[in-house]
């Protein structure tokens, strides 16, 4: 899914100019909170928000002083070719300024902004200014195959020389010409300075199951030789809807760099009639007369030709299908994804990169509602999924059956996904055989990003009480029996180890901390330093240090993680009040 440019108004006197920005580009608007009066999301600080929002890599169009967005993004620039274009409109709507990723699309998003609104776009980037062109962002149908030589090649020709361009390559048509750098656009190998490849050509791969990775990417080379076509003019990798979670298809996809399209059989059926090789066998066991074939042609469109017919190995089949015109809009479905998010405790701010990017890529968000409406202005636009506390089962098998219609889903969760949380029930629903999930669900994507949990969100509240081995032990006996927690808490106590309560209570569940409390006192000291930490990273948010004789579990409920120290564990009195540690043994080191 390609990522959605979002627009922000910081202010009434340009609010109106925000809402024409956002109706060309079929983008959101988010709204200073109290400046605006109209948004489809809301924010408090702009900084912190245009960050997010660039962070997670969508473009950012900010109504407002250029200032302002060049702060917020400062503290995130590493990769030029990698970051999404950043613009600011001004308020009265007359200039506009791509700020960053000009050859990313911020220069034609300019120049489609400024066409709108009838303003000017300040673009300042040499190659558009001097040649009209950026040689290094071709028009939606090309690619640049070597982008690390764009650079020189326009510097020669800033410095005077003329190109010598080959191929087809409309854009081109105004680039001075002469016996300078040659750059090519073909779907041809071609040796030349600068090479643009049209999106024409498309695999059509078939398999049987585990099909060996190095079967595959053989078969591909020698179907690309005969045609005479470079790799980087295939424009997709298309296949069966069955064959999506096959390996050595995927791998095939990876290598090349270009998206899979998966067809169910009745779709590949319609495209028999005009392919070279069909089967009754194969209509009789999967319910079309080919794969290879016509996933290649049902991609590459109606006037499209077959320039390879099935070609076959033990494992394997391929063919290659070419296109009049390069493919822009591919027909078929993605691969569904399941990405499943650990979004942290509670403040955005301790939000990971990579699960903003995932959200902000996600066309569905599933999950707890409390835990959605804390991404804010992330969820908005989005089509969401929330579910009552409980029911995790129910959640979890919704967000794979929806990635398993090909939709790109993200499962949210608080804190760390993978700790007390989601992602192990989503590897359960897929590898069970008996209540679990679609043969579609199962051939999912499933990305896990990591979170802070909420023992280290505690831990770095408190100091570091976490120094030493510790562990965490959840207390609800909802899934576990009770004499299991019991046999892990003697475990902890006998070991030593620093104790993450979780789930340390409910509305009648109240009896299980006690019951730790009184296990850990048997080994360790009555003043061991306890930590109840409550609301992490959000406004109501509370830090309290107890001894553990005084642990009392009316002071603790649903939204507490207890942290208990061992018995080295200690509070250090400070000028700013108590900071608990664990020693990990240095002092001994030393000699203290």
């Amino acid at each position: 899914m390609a990522v959605t440019p979002v627009v922000l108004a910081l202010s009434r006197s340009g609010e109106s100019v925000a809402h024409r920005v956002a109706d060309l580009l079929g983008a959101p608007v988010h709204g200073r909170a109290g400046r605006v009066d109209r948004a489809d999301a809301w924010f408090d600080n702009a900084l912190d928000h245009a960050r997010d929002l660039f962070a997670a890599g969508h473009p950012v169009v900010g109504v407002c002083a250029s200032g302002i967005l060049i702060r917020a993004v400062a503290p995130l620039l590493s990769d030029k070719r990698a970051e999404p274009p950043v613009l600011s409109v001004s308020d009265d709507g007359a200039v506009v300024v791509p700020l960053l990723g000009g050859h990313r699309g911020a220069n034609r998003l300019a120049a489609r902004i400024a066409d709108g609104l009838g303003a000017r776009a300040a673009v300042t980037t040499a190659g558009d200014l001097a040649l009209g062109v950026a040689l290094d962002a071709p028009p939606p149908g090309y690619v640049l195959e070597n982008p690390e030589a764009a650079k020189d090649v326009m510097a020669r020709l800033l410095a005077g020389e003329g190109a010598q361009v080959t191929g087809d390559a409309p854009w081109l048509a105004d680039l001075p010409r002469g016996d300078g750098p040659v750059v090519a656009c073909s779907a041809a190998p071609v040796e030349a300075e600068l090479v643009f490849r049209p999106q024409v050509a498309v695999l059509g791969l078939g398999a049987s199951r585990d099909c060996p990775v190095d079967e595959m990417a053989a078969l591909v080379d020698r179907v690309l030789n005969e045609a005479g076509i470079a790799p980087g003019a295939v424009a997709a990798v298309a296949s069966l809807d069955l064959k999506g979670d096959e390996p050595a298809i995927l791998a095939v996809a990876r290598r090349l760099g270009r998206p899979l399209r998966l067809f169910d059989a009745a779709a590949l059926e319609r495209e028999s009639p005009r392919c070279a090789n069909r089967s009754d066998v194969v209509l009789a066991e999967i319910g079309t007369q080919g794969v290879a074939e016509n996933a290649a042609l049902a991609v590459a469109g109606a006037d499209a030709t077959l320039a390879v017919a099935k070609q076959k190995t033990a494992h394997a089949t391929a063919a290659l299908a070419l296109a009049p015109a390069p493919l822009v809009d591919l027909p078929g479905r993605a691969r569904g994804r399941l990405s499943v998010v650990g979004i942290g405790p509670g403040q955005a701010s301790w939000r990971t990169p990579e699960v903003s990017r995932l959200l902000a890529e996600a066309d569905t968000l599933v999950g707890y509602g409390l835990y959605i409406d804390l991404l804010g202005p992330l969820a908005a636009g989005k089509e969401r999924h929330d579910f009552p506390l409980g029911g995790e089962e129910d959640r979890c098998r919704h967000a794979l059956e929806l990635a398993g219609q090909g939709n790109n889903v993200a499962l949210v969760c608080s804190g760390d996904a993978g700790i007390y949380a989601m992602g192990a029930l989503v590897f359960e629903l897929m590898d069970r055989t008996d209540k679990g999930v679609s043969d579609a669900a199962r051939r999912v994507e499933v990305v896990c990003s990591p979170g802070v949990s909420a023992l280290q969100a505690a831990a770095a509240r408190a100091g570091a009480p976490l120094g030493h081995d510790f562990c965490a032990i959840s207390l609800s006996d909802l899934l576990t029996p009770r004499e299991d927690i019991v046999k892990r808490l003697h475990a902890a106590a006998h070991g030593d180890f620093v104790i993450a309560f979780y789930n340390p209570v409910s509305k009648r569940r109240r009896t299980l901390l006690t019951e730790a409390r009184d296990i850990l006192l048997d080994h360790r000291p009555a003043d061991t330093p306890v930590l109840l930490a409550s609301s992490l990273g959000r406004p109501e948010e509370e830090i309290r240090y107890r001894r553990l004789d005084q642990l009392d579990v009316d002071e603790v409920d649903m939204l507490t993680v207890v942290l208990v120290g061992s018995s080295q564990s200690r509070l250090a009195r400070l000028g700013e009040g108590p900071r608990m540690f664990t020693p990990r043994g240095y002092a001994r080191k030393v000699g203290l």
